[in-house]
């Protein structure tokens, strides 16, 4: 089903962010959010979330233009948001 999909909405690609939540966000489903209503699919690569601030480097794919959609929403809810290159496991 997922390969049809593609098929039908243009081609899947596969970008990193890295996300920095303000102290009133930490505790937001965002990432969840993300995936369910932009239909994309996340992958979080390395993170560290405390009580009062937040980051994480997510790992986003999906069509260029659903990822730019959901990508703008977190930036306006107050998400500052980074492109990230490379493999973030490595360190």
């Amino acid at each position: 089903m997922g390969r049809r999909r593609a098929e039908t909405r243009g081609p899947m690609a596969k970008l990193r962010y890295r996300f920095t939540f303000p102290t009133d966000l930490v505790t937001q489903p965002i990432t969840y959010r993300l995936g369910k209503d932009f239909d994309l699919v996340t992958n979080i690569r390395r993170a560290d979330v405390r009580e009062n601030m937040g980051w994480l480097v997510l790992e986003i794919e999906g069509t260029d233009q659903e990822i730019e959609r959901g990508v703008s929403w977190v930036s306006s809810l107050g998400v500052r948001v980074d492109p990230v290159s490379g493999d973030v496991i490595e360190g």
